[in-house]
C-alpha cells in the first residue's frame, strides 16, 4: 500500500521545519553581513558593483516598466536600448526567474531595494531546498539539515560571486531541486513535477541550470552505484531521469533556443584560455574571510567542512557510503582544475569573468557529504581529530596565499572553536535537552557569525577592484524627469545622454538611446556604431551614447539630455550643474534614399556618417600632434616620452564649424585652446574604446589647437579632427524629413510607416539590422530586411505608399516546435501512466519503493 496522507504529512513536517530554519538562518546571516559592511540597504556603501549596477538593476527596472505598461517596446523588441534590440534573449538571460516578477511590488524609485529583496529570497530558497533534499537523502536531525542548508546557500560562491550576479542564484536553487528530481526517478514517482522543475530551472537561467543538471546527474549516478539495484532497474531509473530532463529542457526550449541563437549573433567576446589557480588559493577559499576574484569560492562554513572531512573516518557510516561521497567530492574538486572538464562545466566555452562559476556544485556536494557524516550520528573523537588534522593541513597550505588576510585569522579560530565545541556537546548530549540546545546554539552562532563576516569581507573588498554605481537617487530623479518632459516616441527619440550613470541608462531612467550593455549585444550594432565613431567598454558589448549632431539626425534623436558628470565615478572630477535638454529638428524614423550610397564604410567615422546621412557635411583636415615642447610627433603617440604631460593637436577648420575629436585610442582629457570645458576620453586596451567628442566651435581665425592631458599612453589617428558645417547638416536633415515617412507607428516588434507617393530607392528604418527583421511594402509578401550600412532597409519601386516591418526572434520558431513536441509527449505519457495505474492491481506490500532504496543506501 502507498503511504497514507497522515504518514506523508508526518514525514514532511521535519523537512518543512528544516526548510524554514534554513531560510531564517540564511536571511539573518546574509543581512548581518551587509550590516557589518555598511552596505545598501543597511549603510551608505553601494552594493551595485559591475554587472549588478550596469545590467541587472536596469533590466529589472525595464521589467517593472513592462509590467506596469510604461516601457517602449514589449517582449520582442526593446526600443529603449541600442536604437532597437531583441529583448526576448535578454528576458531569458537576466529576467527568466519567477522571482523577477516581484519587482512589480516595489515603487519604481526603489528598484535597488527590489533587486536586493529578490536576491535575499533566492538565497533563502536555495537554503530551504537543500535542507529538504538532505532529509530526503537520509533521515536525521531537522535542525542540522537546516544548518547545513544555510551553509550551502551562503557558500563562498554565493557571497563572493553570485550575490551581485542574481541570475546565477537560480542555479543555486536548481541544484537541490534537480537532485530531488533524481530521487523521484530513483523511486519511480510521478514524472510531471520533475519535468516542471527542470523546465523552470532551465527557463530561469539555463547557464547555471546546465551546471546544476551535471551535478544532479553525478549525485544520481552515485546513488545508483551505492544502492546497487539490478541492472534492468538501474537502466530504468537512468531512463526515467533522462526522459524527465529532456522533456523539461524541451518545455524551456522556446526561451533557451532564442538565447542560444542570440549568442551566435552577439558581438564576439574575448577568447580566454583556462589557467588553474595554485593549490594554496584553492585551499584558502575553503576558509572564512577570504576573497579573490578568479579563484573557486568553496567556503561552506567550518562546521560543514569539518563534518565533510570527518566522513572518511566516521566508522558508523557504511564504508560504501563514506567512500562514494568522498570520492565524488574529490573528483569534482579535481575537475575544477583540469582544462577539459573545466570546458565541460562551462558548456565548452571559458567565461570572460570568473572561470569557476560551477563552484556552487562542489559546495553542494561538500554539504551533502557533511550531512551523511552527521545523519549517521555525531562523528566520534577519532573522526573529529582526523578532520581537525586535515583542516590544519588546509590552513597550512592556504597560509602563504595572498587571499588570506587578517580577517581570516580573526574569524577562523572562533569558528573552529564554536564548531568543535558544538559537535562535542552534541555527542555528549544524548537525551539531555539542555545540553543539546546549547550545542545547537553554538553551532548556529558559529555559522551565522563566520558567514556574516565572510560576506562582509567580500562586499568590502569588491568595492576596491570593481566598478561601482550609486543606487537610485536625486541624479536619476532629475534625469528621469527631464527625459519624461522631452519624450515623444516614436515621432523622435530622446537620448538619455553621453554623461552616463550606468551602462544601461535608457532602461533605468528612460528614453531611447544608443547605449546598451548585455551579453547579447548584437555584432551589427557594435560594429556599426564603432564605424560611426562611438565608444564602448566591456570589449565591445557595452555600447555607449554618441554625442554627435550627424548621428542624431540619422537616428532621429530629436531631444538629447545633458547631465553633469556622475560624481560617483572615480575617474571623473565632480562638476556641478543642472540637467538640460537640447532639441533638434530631425527626420522621422523611416526615411527614403532615392540614390543610396553603395560603397562600404571606410576608416574615417566622419565619412561613414556622411554615407548614412547622404550628404557631405564635414571638413576633415590634416592634423599635427606636438609634444610638450611644441615639437611635431610623427608617431602621434601621446602619454609617453616627450608627450607625457601637455601634448597638443593643431589643425585648421572653417570658421564657426563645430570641432569634433575622434581619438579611440586616447585616454585623458581634451579641450579647445582658450576654452574652459574639457571632454573626457576613456581608452584601455582591450576593454575600453573612447568615443568621438564635440569640443566646440572653431575660432574666426580657423586655427584650431586642441590641448591634451593624457593619463596613459595612447595614439591620435591621422583623421582625428572633423569640422562640421551645421548649415549643411540642417539642409540635409530638412531634405530627409521632406522625403521621409509621413506617419510612423511602432508596436513592440512591428513598425508601420506611410510613405510619400512615388517613393523610389530604399526606405531606411533608423534601427540596427539585427537578425529577425522582415519587411513588406504595400500588400506584398514579407522578405528578410535588406542592410544599409548596418541599418534596416527596404527596396522601393515607386508604387507602394506603405511599409511594414516585423521582428521574428531568431530561434523562436525552432524552440516553439521543440516545446510543443515536449508538451505533447508529456501529455501522452501522463495519460498513459494514469491509465496503467488505474488498471494495475494494488501492490501487496506496505513498504514503499522509497523505503526500499533508503534501506539499501
Amino acid at each position: 500500500m502507498h503511504r497514507s496522507r497522515r504518514g506523508g504529512k508526518a514525514i514532511s513536517r521535519p523537512r518543512q521545519a528544516a526548510a524554514l530554519l534554513a531560510a531564517a538562518v540564511t536571511i539573518t546571516a546574509f543581512c548581518a553581513g551587509d550590516v557589518l559592511a555598511r552596505s545598501y540597504p543597511f549603510g551608505p556603501r553601494t552594493r551595485n558593483v559591475n554587472d549588478l549596477g550596469n545590467q541587472y538593476v536596469p533590466f529589472h527596472a525595464h521589467l517593472w516598466d513592462l509590467l506596469h505598461g510604461r516601457a517602449e517596446g514589449g517582449l520582442l523588441v526593446n526600443w529603449q536600448s541600442g536604437y532597437g534590440s531583441s529583448f526576448l534573449p535578454d528576458l531569458g538571460t537576466y529576467l527568466g526567474s519567477p522571482f523577477a516578477l516581484l519587482v512589480a511590488l516595489f515603487p519604481r524609485d526603489r528598484i535597488d531595494l527590489a533587486v536586493y529583496a529578490i536576491t535575499v529570497l533566492k538565497i533563502a530558497s536555495a537554503a530551504a531546498a537543500m535542507a529538504w533534499l538532505l532529509l530526503t537523502l537520509r533521515p536525521g536531525r531537522w535542525w542540522a539539515a537546516g544548518l547545513l542548508g544555510a551553509s550551502y546557500a551562503l557558500c563562498g560562491w554565493t557571497v563572493a560571486d553570485a550575490d551581485y550576479n542574481p541570475m546565477w542564484l537560480d542555479g543555486l536553487i536548481a541544484l537541490p531541486l534537480l537532485c530531488l528530481v533524481g530521487e523521484r526517478a530513483l523511486t519511480g514517482r510521478r514524472r510531471l513535477p520533475g519535468v516542471l522543475i527542470v523546465a523552470l530551472a532551465w527557463a530561469a537561467n539555463f547557464y547555471t541550470a546546465y551546471m546544476a543538471t551535471l551535478g544532479a546527474a553525478l549525485v544520481l549516478l552515485l546513488r545508483l552505484l551505492l544502492a546497487r539495484p539490478p541492472r534492468r532497474e538501474a537502466l530504468a531509473t537512468a531512463g526515467r531521469a533522462a526522459l524527465t530532463t529532456a522533456l523539461g529542457v524541451g518545455l524551456a526550449a522556446p526561451l533557451v533556443t532564442v538565447i542560444y541563437v542570440g549568442t551566435r549573433h552577439a558581438y564576439p567576446g574575448r577568447v580566454r584560455q583556462f589557467a588553474p589557480v595554485p593549490a594554496g588559493d584553492v585551499a584558502a577559499r575553503l576558509l572564512p574571510g577570504t576573497y579573490g576574484f578568479g579563484s573557486p569560492a568553496l567556503y561552506v562554513g567550518i562546521t560543514a567542512l569539518l563534518l565533510a572531512l570527518a566522513l572518511p573516518f566516521h566508522r558508523a557510516v557504511p564504508v560504501r557510503i563514506r567512500t562514494g561521497w568522498t570520492a565524488l567530492v574529490l573528483a569534482v574538486a579535481l575537475s575544477l582544475q583540469w582544462g577539459p572538464t573545466h570546458l565541460v562545466w562551462h558548456a565548452f566555452a571559458t567565461p570572460q569573468g570568473s572561470p569557476y562559476r560551477q563552484a556552487f556544485v562542489l559546495c553542494g556536494l561538500l554539504v551533502i557529504a557533511a550531512w551523511h557524516a552527521l545523519a549517521y550520528g555525531v562523528p566520534d573523537r577519532r573522526a573529529l581529530a582526523a578532520a581537525t588534522a586535515l583542516l590544519a593541513l588546509v590552513v597550512a597550505v592556504a597560509g602563504p596565499s595572498t587571499l588570506v588576510r587578517w580577517y581570516t585569522w580573526a574569524v577562523l579560530p572562533l569558528a573552529v572553536a564554536g564548531a568543535l565545541a558544538g559537535l562535542a556537546l552534541l555527542a555528549r548530549a544524548g537525551q539531555r535537552t539542555r545540553l543539546a540546545a546549547l550545542a545547537v546554539v553554538l553551532l548556529l552562532g558559529a555559522q551565522v557569525g563566520e558567514t556574516a563576516a565572510t560576506s562582509a569581507v567580500a562586499t568590502r573588498l569588491r568595492l576596491g577592484h570593481l566598478d561601482d554605481y550609486e543606487p537610485w537617487g536625486a541624479r536619476q530623479d532629475r534625469q528621469a524627469a527631464a527625459i519624461a518632459g522631452a519624450d515623444d516616441w516614436p515621432r523622435y527619440r530622446t537620448e538619455p545622454g553621453r554623461e552616463q550613470t550606468v551602462g544601461n541608462d535608457p532602461l533605468l531612467v528612460g528614453g531611447e538611446g544608443a547605449q546598451y550593455y548585455s551579453s547579447l549585444t548584437s555584432d551589427v550594432l557594435s560594429r556599426t556604431l564603432t564605424a560611426l565613431g562611438d565608444g564602448w567598454t566591456s570589449r565591445g558589448r557595452n555600447v555607449q551614447s554618441l554625442d554627435n549632431a550627424v548621428t542624431d539626425v540619422v537616428f532621429s534623436v530629436g531631444a538629447r539630455v545633458h547631465s553633469p558628470p556622475d560624481p560617483h565615478q572615480k575617474y571623473l572630477s565632480p562638476v556641478a550643474g543642472p540637467v538640460t535638454v537640447t532639441r533638434r529638428d530631425v527626420p522621422p524614423l523611416v526615411t527614403v534614399r532615392s540614390e543610396p550610397a553603395t560603397r562600404p564604410f571606410g576608416p574615417s567615422p566622419y565619412r561613414n556618417q556622411e554615407l548614412l546621412l547622404g550628404s557631405r557635411v564635414y571638413t576633415v583636415p590634416r592634423v599635427a600632434v606636438r609634444d610638450d615642447a611644441g615639437r611635431p610627433l610623427r608617431s602621434r603617440r601621446v602619454g609617453t616620452g616627450n608627450a607625457l604631460a601637455r601634448p597638443e593637436i593643431t589643425t585648421r577648420c572653417p570658421a564657426g564649424t563645430q570641432v569634433y575629436l575622434w581619438a579611440p585610442h586616447f585616454s585623458g582629457t581634451a579641450r579647445l585652446a582658450g576654452t574652459g570645458e574639457s571632454a573626457r576620453f576613456r581608452f584601455e586596451f582591450p576593454r575600453n574604446r573612447a568615443a568621438m567628442e564635440p569640443l566646440g566651435p572653431a575660432p574666426a581665425s580657423g586655427r584650431v589647437g586642441i590641448e591634451l592631458r593624457p593619463d596613459r599612453p595612447g595614439r591620435i589617428p591621422a583623421g582625428a579632427v572633423g569640422c562640421l558645417d551645421t548649415a549643411r547638416l540642417a539642409t540635409a536633415a530638412a531634405q530627409l524629413k521632406a522625403g521621409g515617412a509621413t506617419e510612423v507607428s511602432v508596436s513592440d516588434g512591428t513598425v508601420r510607416a506611410r510613405l510619400p507617393a512615388g517613393s523610389k530607392g530604399i526606405a531606411v528604418l533608423a534601427a540596427p539590422r539585427i537578425a529577425g527583421w522582415r519587411c513588406a511594402t504595400g500588400d506584398g509578401p514579407e522578405h528578410p530586411a535588406a542592410d544599409y550600412h548596418g541599418l534596416i532597409a527596404v527596396p522601393l519601386d515607386g508604387t507602394s505608399t506603405s511599409l511594414t516591418c516585423t521582428f521574428h526572434p531568431p530561434g523562436l520558431r525552432l524552440g516553439g516546435a521543440v516545446g510543443a513536441a515536449s508538451l505533447l509527449t508529456l501529455v501522452l505519457l501522463t495519460a498513459l501512466t494514469a491509465i496503467r495505474r488505474r488498471r494495475a492491481p494494488a501492490p501487496p506490500t506496505t513498504t514503499s519503493p522509497r523505503e526500499h532504496v533508503t534501506t539499501a543506501l
